[in-house]
């Protein structure tokens, strides 16, 4: 029990010196400006496509799922208000960051740990190359930044599928169903949603480098680094979910 306790212990020294190193380094010169673009493209565009049917089919489902209650009690015509409130404060970041944390989680976690693995990590270092900050750096700024931009995407596509689930059964313009949307959503709920995505996004990307830059060496370790990546950040993002909650509960 001791020695569990003594290796958990450990494990979170070595985080929180990653976590420091990062710091560091993300403010010190040179800047892998075209290597944070590129892993923005990575992150942000690759991710589109599954993004896009994961948040229509949330905003579909989630619609049709919720017109039986509101028609119970003469409500039907809020519909396009519950939708909104919901994707945006919740659905849309929390969304974006449990696929992230699959497709994107997973690529980082095992792509830094084949590397380590090849030993190209330790070539970078002996070449002159800072691989802290060209590999780790890169990628949780990548996170860090597209989340935000998915998840507003999310929130758009989900809205749109509500949408097309509510003139399945009744007659709604497009411009009276925004009217409705843009109502019910207020400035605090736009900030909670971009909050929420900066913070998953951070820590989809800390986690997974961390996961992979760290892993152990051999042909298991990769397919571990990407499994740990996974299921860690999705763990820690329920966790900060329910953390912000709570706070922005307080505060509003």
């Amino acid at each position: 029990m001791a020695r569990k306790i003594e290796s958990l212990l450990l494990e979170f020294a070595k985080m929180h010196r990653f976590l420091m190193r990062f710091f560091r380094e993300v403010v010190s010169p040179p800047y892998e400006f075209k290597e944070i673009i590129r892993q923005c493209y990575e992150v942000g565009w690759k991710s589109f496509p599954l993004i896009s049917l994961t948040g229509f089919i949330v905003g579909f489902v989630f619609t049709k799922q919720s017109r039986p209650s509101l028609e119970e009690f003469g409500a039907a015509s809020w519909l396009p208000a519950l939708i909104s409130i919901a994707i945006v404060r919740a659905l849309a970041p929390l969304v974006t960051a449990l696929i992230a944390s699959g497709k994107v989680g997973s690529q980082i976690g095992a792509e830094l740990s084949s590397m380590n693995v090849t030993e190209q990590i330790d070539a970078m270092e002996v070449s002159g190359t800072n691989p802290f900050k060209f590999l780790i750096v890169s990628r949780i700024l990548a996170t860090t930044f597209m989340i935000p931009v998915l998840c507003f995407y999310v929130a758009g596509i989900g809205l749109a599928g509500g949408y097309l689930s509510i003139i399945s059964k009744d007659q709604l313009s497009v411009l009276s169903y925004i009217s409705q949307v843009f109502e019910a959503i207020a400035p605090k709920d736009i900030f909670a949603m971009v909050f929420r995505a900066i913070v998953f996004g951070f820590t989809i990307g800390f986690v997974s480098t961390y996961v992979g830059y760290n892993s152990s060496k051999g042909t298991e370790g990769v397919g571990k680094a990407a499994n740990a990546a996974v299921v860690a950040s999705m763990f820690i993002v329920f966790i900060e979910e329910l953390l912000i909650v709570q706070i922005l509960a307080l505060v509003g």
